[in-house]
């Protein structure tokens, strides 16, 4: 897809969400729908391009997020270091333990990087919950509560004012997703998808395997760790809940439904499954069941998702003119 084409289909995306709170502005239900949409936007797009570009299967993405988050909210709470800082200094925390992450997954592939990612997910939790995460300030099993919210010149963002922090997180989110976009049509891309379809070819031409594999690692844990942050800050609680599977999986519902490796496909797959997944909401304990079922059949008939069938008709279209 080109740029300009992918450049539209993101400002549409947000467009359209930018236009909803004049109309459902007073409904707090939906407005927290809308906020989730954009969350879960760039954590979903962060993981399509280290598994869908770059072609490392990662299954880390939600332990990055749930580290920017507690990190970010642990500075502001035993610190009182302003948010707007912890944030921002939570990305480059993630980006560090993305880069450390990534170290010896170099000379691993395929089901070894997942492993060795997962497992990384599946020790956070009990590390957290641990004497080690008590002495850090995580809050052990309780998790976190009363974490101070986004202030901004002496403005507080949060549930209070959810309008105006809605359009804060949509400013943070677009900027992520126009910096991924950046990153995909630039000689960054260029560079992942030659590694991913033969790393000795590209390797021939020059193009550092250690070098970039460790800059998709940084650059996606960093943008996961900032809307981590982001996440703490709005909500006030974190909880090591977060890393329970059910997370994990709706994560990749959403890159499957948008198309893996089809960016911005990630941002619309988040959009149309936090929609789903909450329509679904009276369902109970067949929401799972049913999310199942649809994933099966997404699978099946869109193998590449919504927008490998919107990327196919526009070259179809191009190809006819």
């Amino acid at each position: 897809m080109k740029l300009k084409q992918m450049a539209a289909i993101i400002v549409i995306a947000y467009g359209v969400l930018a236009v909803l709170p004049m109309f459902v502005g007073d409904i707090p239900y939906i407005m927290n729908i809308l906020i989730m949409c954009l969350i879960w936007a760039v954590v979903a797009s962060s993981w399509d391009v280290i598994m869908g570009f770059a072609g490392i299967f990662s299954f880390g993405q939600v332990a990055f997020f749930v580290m920017g988050a507690y990190c970010s909210a642990i500075l502001a709470i035993n610190f009182h270091i302003p948010p707007v800082f912890t944030i921002i200094i939570a990305g480059f925390f993630t980006a560090g333990m993305g880069v450390l992450v990534g170290l010896p997954c170099l000379k691993l592939a395929g089901p070894y990087v997942a492993l060795v990612t997962f497992g990384v997910h599946m020790a956070l939790q009990p590390l957290l919950k641990g004497q080690i995460g008590i002495a850090l300030g995580s809050g052990g099993a309780l998790g976190l509560l009363a974490i101070p919210p986004i202030s901004i010149f002496g403005y507080t963002f949060g549930t209070d004012n959810i309008v105006p922090t809605f359009y804060l997180i949509l400013v943070i989110s677009m900027a992520c997703a126009l910096t991924i976009m950046a990153m995909v049509k630039s000689y960054w891309g260029l560079a992942f998808l030659a590694l991913k379809d033969s790393q000795p070819f590209a390797t021939s031409l020059g193009i550092s395997a250690f070098k970039y594999k460790l800059m998709v690692f940084a650059v996606t844990s960093f943008l996961t760790g900032i809307i981590g942050g982001v996440y703490g800050h709005f909500y006030g609680v974190l909880s090591v809940r977060m890393l329970d599977l059910d997370l994990f999986s709706i994560l990749m519902v959403m890159i499957l439904a948008g198309g893996l490796g089809h960016f911005p496909g990630a941002i619309i797959g988040s959009f149309l499954v936090v929609a789903a997944s909450e329509l679904m909401a009276p369902l109970g304990v067949y929401r799972a069941v049913t999310m199942g079922a649809i994933v099966v059949v997404l699978v099946l008939a869109l193998p590449d998702g919504v927008m490998g069938v919107f990327s196919k008709r526009l070259n179809n279209h191009a190809q006819k003119a």
